[in-house]
């Protein structure tokens, strides 16, 4: 029987079934510096790490981005860096602090390292771990208690999900990216659209797609409601992954690649469910309202509520546009904005710097301005290359790596009523603080609103 890349990385990495459950055994655990409940799970049942080898911990949610010490944050984000350094130390694990060289957010540094890997399993405290299924791994994100039962035992007791397939076909227009068909889909599929599924994105425009820029579309299949997601491994994923310090070297390097090029979808697969999508009617996409499906084209106009499709949609977009402040009608292309931030596991990477620069380079911030690299070497690739000074020339922030305004637990917020243009993956009430406003945006699609001081179409100014 044919079977989906996912069904084949199931069976492999299925170590028992119980109760329509079933064990799968986890080749990668990444863990951060948030609540130390994991740890607490141990401690009560009296046992150990099973494999620290396996297990990676870095800190991003509560680091200070403009360069301030651990010891001198305030206490509670100093607590959560001191616990998971202590915990690492104590059981054996590779902890990337803030000085080390390696450090950044988990789902940016794990497949920049050569961690996570085709056919893997990998779970993280963190909704976002389907990020690195961008490489063709298996990632969940897990609670703390389930990260307990992981460092425990080296396994996960899951309820299987089903499948989706999403094909985007054709080409992408120029100037329209990952982030914009990541929202597109989003906004196709609903907040819920893929609840208790994998979703294999598949189809020529996927396949066209940077690593990085599959790694943004696993990052936000979360938004959702997907389990996990996940892109075939091909020949662009294994010149990605060469060389990288955890991927396998020499002859284990070409057994691995053999391996790999068996991972993807049979032909005949069946799936659950399928949606196809065609590249070419996707356009710069900007969020409008309080949920990340709350999406339209650069080009489009806020919704009036009184237009939605039934009721409950109609109160949902009600309180979106009070609650971002805008009348229906406005023109997307043109709202005003106070401010702008470029970072996060969804846009950190060393490509979404670039898009960025290339739109800033010889322009002036309009508004208060921030480039957040998502890892240390991603920080230290872009000064190599120059980045730094173009975002600095502009008057653009460049500040040290972490989680930064996505989450705001670390000390960068947005204003009570300020918008905010950001390349994150969240536009929930308060997720950049409170009474922030965010409107999910590309790179490119943010650098272009710091330098107009509003939503703007940036192929306009990549025309000149």
């Amino acid at each position: 029987m044919p079977l989906t890349m996912f069904e084949k990385i199931w069976r492999s990495h299925r170590v028992a079934e119980e109760d329509g459950l079933a064990l799968l055994y986890i080749d990668r655990h990444f863990l951060q510096d948030g609540p130390r409940r994991k740890f607490e799970v141990l401690e009560e049942a009296g046992v150990g790490v099973r494999r620290p080898d396996l297990t990676f911990a870095t800190v991003d949610h509560y680091v200070a981005t403009d360069g301030t010490p651990p010891e001198a944050l305030p206490e509670g984000r100093r607590r959560g860096i001191a616990d998971i350094g202590r915990d690492a130390a104590r059981h054996g694990i590779a902890l990337y602090g803030q000085d080390d060289p390696r450090q950044g957010i988990v789902h940016v540094v794990g497949p920049e390292r050569g961690i996570s890997l085709p056919g893997t399993t990998i779970v993280c405290n963190d909704s976002h771990t389907p990020t690195h299924g961008g490489v063709g791994a298996l990632a969940f994100g897990i609670g703390s208690t389930e990260c307990g039962h992981v460092l425990a035992t080296q396994t996960l007791w899951m309820k299987k999900p089903r499948t989706m397939r999403v094909c985007v076909t054709g080409r992408l227009p120029e100037g329209v990216g990952a982030k914009d068909m990541a929202l597109a889909v989003v906004g196709r599929l609903g907040a819920a659209g893929a609840a208790g599924h994998v979703v294999e994105f598949a189809g020529s425009a996927v396949a066209a797609l940077s690593v990085e820029g599959r790694l943004t579309l696993c990052n936000l299949s979360t938004e959702c409601g997907a389990r996990s997601a996940m892109v075939a491994p091909d020949e662009t994923t294994f010149a990605y992954l060469a060389g990288r310090p955890h991927t396998p070297a020499g002859l284990a390097w070409e057994r691995a690649v053999g391996r790999w090029r068996m991972l993807p979808s049979d032909p005949g697969a069946a799936f659950d469910r399928e949606v196809a999508i065609d590249a070419a009617e996707i356009a710069p996409t900007v969020s409008w309202g309080i949920s990340p499906d709350q999406v339209l084209p650069i080009s489009g106009r806020v919704p009036d509520p009184d237009m939605a499709p039934d009721e409950g949609r109609r109160t949902a977009w009600r309180r979106a546009l009070d609650y971002m402040d805008l009348k229906p009608g406005t023109p997307l292309d043109g709202i005003p904005v106070d401010r702008v931030f470029i970072g996060s596991c969804t846009n950190g990477r060393i490509e979404d710097l670039r898009a960025a620069a290339r739109l800033v380079a010889g322009r002036r911030a309009a508004v208060p301005a921030w480039v957040v690299p998502g890892s240390a070497a991603v920080r230290s690739e872009a000064e190599a290359e120059g980045l730094d000074r173009v975002f600095r020339d502009a008057g653009f922030e460049w500040r040290q790596p972490g989680c930064s305004m996505c989450v705001a637990q670390n000390g960068d917020l947005v204003t009570p009523g300020e918008r905010c243009a950001s390349t994150t993956n969240r536009n929930f009430i308060g997720r950049q603080g409170p009474g922030s406003r965010t409107h999910l945006v590309s790179p490119a699609t943010a650098a272009a609103a710091a330098v107009t001081g509003r939503l703007t179409d940036h192929r306009r100014l990549a025309r000149g």
